[in-house]
Order: structure tokens, then C-alpha cells, then sequence
């Protein structure tokens, strides 16, 4: 998809949005539930289920995913997508891309041992390496241009409410 394609199939969503901002407002979903043993939550993803569990910094075997992984894998897969329409839609070539999603989180926090230790993946930082002609300043444009949307990426800023109810 060229930059001119992807304004074609972008801009009568965006005309749509500006007519009825109500209209823009798209629901996203996960499902899953407890259906394996031990201390795990299988999770319905777009190729199959994926059974996450305890990290073996929390006591896992590392057999299961790890959820702070699987928070990485959307928002690098989130960052990606955003950076190649980012970058069409600039003209920015680029021949290829390898990206990485890389945070830390202390496991001291989540066990509870130190009230003091915040709970969290921190510290995440996610980086494209590009084989482009485009000079530095169009890939420090790019960069922003990709934190500035991608939907991940922002939803990061703000924990999630979580709702614990009978049904």
C-alpha cells in the first residue's frame, strides 16, 4: 500500500468521524477464562489460545506465557503497524524493519514483599531498527509521530479499572 491508497482508505473514516464523533468510538475486546491447572488464565487470541501464567521471577516454570511478555508482544505489534502507516503515509521507504519491546518489572512489588516497589512493567522502551534513506530527521519524526499514536502505547499511561462481580 502506497501513501496515496492508504489516504484513500482513510479519509472517508476520517470524514465519517468528523460528521459523528460518536461513530469513532470502537470497542475492543479480550476474552478468556480458568480452564487449565495450576495458577493460570488461558486467553483467546487471534491464532489460538494462549495459556498465561506465573512468571518464574513469581514462582512459574516458565511453561506458560507471561503476561508482561504478552503486554510487550501488543504494543510492539501496536507500535509496528502504527510506524509502517506512519510511514507510508510520509513517504518515508523503508526496505526493512526488526523491532524490539523491552521493560523491566521488580518482583518484589508483585509478590508483595516491599509496599515501596511499585507494581508494573517499567522502564519500557520499544525500538525499530530501519534500513531506510531517510535522514535522521525524518526517523525522529517518525518516532513521534508513531508514540504520538499508537493506541497501546497511550492506554499505558492509566492502569485498567478491574471488576470483580457474581453473574
Amino acid at each position: 500500500m502506497d501513501a496515496n491508497e492508504l489516504r484513500g482508505v482513510q479519509a472517508p473514516l476520517k470524514e465519517q468521524y468528523r460528521r459523528d464523533p460518536g461513530s469513532a468510538r470502537t470497542a475492543l475486546r479480550a476474552v478468556g477464562r480458568i480452564a487449565s491447572e495450576g495458577v493460570t488464565f488461558d486467553v483467546d487470541q487471534f491464532a489460538g489460545v494462549s495459556r498465561a501464567g506465573l512468571h518464574r521471577a513469581t514462582g512459574g516454570d516458565g511453561s506458560e506465557a507471561c503476561s508482561g511478555d504478552m503486554l510487550l508482544e501488543a504494543l510492539l505489534a501496536c507500535a509496528g503497524v502504527t510506524l509502517r502507516s506512519v510511514a507510508t503515509a510520509s513517504g518515508v521507504g523503508l526496505r526493512s524493519v526488526q523491532g524490539r519491546a523491552e521493560g523491566y518489572f521488580d518482583a518484589r512489588g508483585t509478590l508483595g514483599v516491599d509496599r515501596e516497589v511499585p507494581v508494573g512493567v517499567q522502564d519500557v522502551v520499544v525500538t525499530f531498527i530501519v534500513d531506510t534513506d531517510a535522514d535522521d530527521a525524518a526517523l525522529a519524526r517518525l518516532a513521534k509521530v508513531t508514540e504520538r499514536y499508537c493506541v497501546v502505547g497511550r492506554s499505558l499511561a492509566e492502569p485498567a479499572t478491574i471488576v470483580v462481580r457474581r453473574p
